[in-house]
């Protein structure tokens, strides 16, 4: 309880350069077990070549064993967007300006 673990899941991908893999959490195992994903979604890039892992956090009261063919996370293939930033003096105004947390409603 409390800790974080990192699983190997035994398996290679290899993405096209304009993808990515989102490791997500699985709702069933977070709510039963209290098992997620540690960071709340994990990245695998389309140049990593090494072992999927998955690092899970226990946020739960009680120990969980994980056994081999437990389904502890999801996996879904997303689109990476590629920009060029340009760095300028100052950003255009709107109504908002540089309200943060709550500031866009309640």
């Amino acid at each position: 309880p409390g800790n974080r673990v990192r699983i190997s899941k035994g398996l290679h991908i290899q993405l096209p350069v304009d993808q990515e893999q989102q490791i997500r959490s699985r709702s069933g195992i977070s709510y039963r077990k209290g098992l997620v994903v540690h960071q709340g979604i994990g990245t695998i890039d389309s140049d990593y070549r090494g072992e999927v892992q998955v690092m899970l956090r226990n946020t739960g009261l009680n120990a969980v064993e994980v056994k081999r063919g437990d389904r502890i996370a999801q996996g879904v293939i997303a689109p990476v967007i590629r920009v060029d930033f340009e760095v300028v003096d100052k950003l255009d105004d709107t109504v908002r300006g540089d309200g943060g947390f709550g500031s866009s409603g309640t």
